[in-house]
C-alpha cells in the first residue's frame, strides 16, 4: 500500500484540473502533465485491485459504447474500465436503433444520454469522419446539458478514431514506462514504427499516428518506416515532428525496414493503408460506388504484396539493439504461418513476446479508466484517499 500512497502524492503535484467534465480526442490535445495524471491514475486503480480495494466512484449510471468498426480488446478493455468504476454498460448497435430510420447524431446523443456518464466510440476506417463523428456527439450532449435536457454531461473518450488512438497508443507507453523502469529512461532510446505486410487492406492510420504523435513526446527517437507511398495524415507527421523537438528527441523517416530497426531498442511493425488510399476509399463510400470500392480494394492488396519483404522475422530482430528490442504491437497480429500464410510477424518472434503483449494489452482497461476517472472527479487525491481509508474490499471471498 506504501506504493499506492506514493503514487496519490504524485498526482498531487500534477496538474489534471482542465480534465474535469472534459473530453479525451488526441493526446497531443493534452499537456504533459495531464498524460501523466493519466499514467498516474491508471497506476493507482491498477495496484488498489491488486490489493483487492473496490475503486467504485459510482453507484448507478452507464457508460455507453459505440463501435463501428469491429473490436475484442478495445470493446471489453472499456467495459472493464466501467465496471471497474462502478458503471454499467450499454452498446449502442446502431442498425437496431432509430439511426437505419435517420435519427440525427444530435437527437441519437441525448436519447442515449438521460442517465449516461461516459460515451465511448470507435470510429477509424474513414478518413475525415471519425473524430469529426465524436466532436458531433461531444457538442449534441454539451447542448442537452446546457438546455438542462440531461442532469449531467456524459463526457467522451476516443476509443480509436481516423487519426489517433489514444487509449491504444497511451496503454503502449505505459507498457514502455514499466518496462524500462521508468519514463526518465526513455529519454534517446529507439522505437521503430515502421509498416509491415498484411494479406488484407484497408488497416486504419490511427495506431502509427498515435505512436508517433506520442512518443516523440518522451524525448525518443522516433523512426518512422514504410513502402514508399504509405505515407500517413500529413499534418500528424507534422505533429510529431514539432513534439520531438520540444522534448528533445528525433523524428526520422525511412523507406527501409532494416535501417528502422537498426539498434531500436523497440519495435513495433504493423500494416496500414495510406493516407492517400484511405481517402480514395472514403470517397468511394460516400458517393456509393461498391463497385469500384471491390476492384480498389483489389489494387489495393496487389500493392501490399510487392512489399512482402516488409516482416519482422528473426533476421530484423537481429538488427536490433543486442538484438533484444522490445517487439510491441495492438494485436491481433497477423502472424506468419499461423494466422496467414505471410504476415506482420514470425510465428517464432511472436510466440517468445506473447506473454509481454497480453500485459502490454493489459494497461488499456486501466488506461481507459483513468480518462474516466479524471473527467468525472473533482478531486482525484481525496477520492482516492477515501477509496484508499474505506478499504472496502473489491471481492469479499478473496
Amino acid at each position: 500500500m506504501e506504493e499506492t500512497k506514493s503514487l496519490i502524492e504524485k498526482l498531487r503535484g500534477l496538474k489534471y484540473q482542465n480534465m474535469y467534465n472534459n473530453d479525451f480526442f488526441l493526446t497531443w490535445e493534452k499537456s504533459d502533465d495531464e498524460l501523466f495524471s493519466v499514467f498516474t491514475v491508471a497506476d493507482i486503480l491498477r495496484k488498489m485491485r491488486e490489493n483487492n480495494i473496490s475503486t467504485r466512484i459510482f453507484d448507478s449510471g452507464l457508460g455507453i459504447s459505440v463501435f463501428r468498426d469491429n473490436s475484442t480488446r478495445t470493446r471489453f478493455s472499456f467495459a472493464s474500465a466501467c465496471n471497474l468504476l462502478g458503471l454499467e454498460v450499454q452498446d449502442l448497435e446502431e442498425g437496431k436503433s432509430q439511426i437505419a430510420h435517420g435519427e440525427t447524431v444530435r437527437e441519437t446523443s441525448n436519447m442515449i444520454s438521460f442517465m449516461a456518464d461516459v460515451i465511448g466510440i470507435r470510429d477509424d476506417m474513414f478518413i475525415g469522419k471519425g473524430n469529426k463523428y465524436m466532436h458531433e456527439v461531444s457538442e449534441a450532449v454539451q447542448e442537452g446539458y446546457k438546455a438542462e435536457v440531461l442532469e449531467q454531461r456524459p463526457t467522451l473518450v476516443n476509443l480509436q478514431c481516423d487519426i489517433d488512438h489514444p487509449t491504444q497508443c497511451m496503454a503502449d507507453l505505459l507498457h514502455i514506462i514499466h518496462h524500462f523502469g521508468g519514463v526518465e529512461n526513455l529519454k534517446g532510446k529507439k522505437i521503430a514504427m515502421t509498416w509491415a505486410y498484411s494479406p488484407s487492406y484497408g488497416k486504419p492510420l490511427s495506431v502509427p499516428q498515435g505512436i508517433i504523435g506520442l512518443m516523440t513526446r518522451m524525448g525518443m527517437e522516433v523512426c518512422l518506416g514504410h513502402p514508399e507511398g504509405y505515407d500517413l495524415m500529413p499534418e500528424v507527421e507534422e505533429v510529431a515532428r514539432k513534439n520531438a523537438k520540444e522534448s528533445g528527441g528525433k523524428f526520422t523517416k525511412t523507406n527501409s525496414m532494416r535501417e528502422a530497426f537498426e539498434n531500436a531498442d523497440m519495435v513495433y511493425p504493423k500494416s496500414w493503408a495510406s493516407f492517400a488510399a484511405m481517402e480514395k476509399r472514403t470517397a468511394l463510400y460516400g458517393e456509393g460506388k461498391l463497385d469500384e470500392i471491390k476492384t480498389f480494394e483489389k489494387e489495393l492488396l496487389a500493392e501490399n504484396a510487392k512489399h512482402k519483404e516488409w516482416q519482422c522475422t528473426e533476421e530484423m530482430m537481429k538488427l536490433t539493439k543486442n538484438g533484444k528490442a522490445l517487439y510491441l504491437h495492438c494485436l491481433p497480429a497477423d502472424i506468419s504461418g499461423v494466422s496467414c500464410k505471410e504476415g506482420e510477424v514470425a510465428a517464432s518472434v511472436f510466440d517468445r513476446y506473447r506473454e509481454l503483449l497480453y500485459k502490454e494489452a493489459g494497461f488499456k482497461p486501466y488506461i481507459i479508466a483513468a480518462m474516466m476517472f479524471l473527467s468525472k472527479v473533482k478531486d482525484p487525491v481525496k477520492t482516492f484517499e477515501a477509496l484508499k481509508s474505506s478499504n472496502k474490499p473489491r471481492f469479499s471471498g478473496k
